[in-house]
């Protein structure tokens, strides 16, 4: 589910596309989901924790200063989104973001968890900010948690950016910015 909505758009994806992708009978879906949404549900429960473990994880690693952890978090996922077009010919955009921007007015659960995810999201930033506070990286009076919200905002709209101009390299060379939200 996961990967076909990513790649299609959640309304592009029936019951019948999951069940075939999966290899499974209607009747077996339905015996572990009510409805595509709850299986929307658990897709985006997973690709949450595998972000966070695969993606968040490696990129906020301490073995850099922390505002370069942000850097190397805008880099890692150009290099995801390169590697989506060189193997299916465009940039996929964030999953997260691609369903908060199709579903959020019509399926508010949807778009709670994808706000979930976000706010997940901006965790391994507030913490690097922190971290950059401590170490006069940045000044007193930022707001930590308004400018890891920020950042995350500019993150989501550059994904957008990159989906709709097919260019996973504007996250590498635009991604270099989101620090600069950070020093005010």
């Amino acid at each position: 589910m996961a990967d076909l909505v990513h790649r299609r758009g959640y309304l592009a994806v029936g019951v019948e596309d999951v069940c075939k992708a999966a290899g499974v009978k209607k009747g077996s879906f339905y015996h572990f989901f009510s409805s595509k949404r709850e299986l929307m549900l658990a897709a985006l429960e997973r690709q949450q924790h595998m972000a966070h473990a695969h993606v968040l994880a490696t990129a906020f690693q301490a073995d850099l200063p922390p505002l370069q952890r942000i850097d190397r978090l805008f880099a890692m996922v150009a290099g995801m989104e390169t590697s989506n077009k060189n193997r299916g010919g465009r940039v996929l955009g964030c999953p997260f973001g691609n369903i908060a921007v199709e579903m959020s007015a019509s399926e508010p659960k949807l778009a709670r968890r994808a706000d979930q995810a976000f706010c997940g999201f901006a965790s391994f930033i507030a913490d690097a900010l922190r971290e950059a506070k401590k170490r006069g990286e940045i000044e007193r009076d930022v707001n930590i948690d308004e400018t890891a919200d920020a950042i995350v905002a500019y993150f989501e709209g550059l994904a957008v950016l990159a989906k709709t101009r097919n260019d996973p390299a504007l996250l590498r060379r635009l991604g270099r910015h989101a620090v600069l939200l950070a020093k005010g």
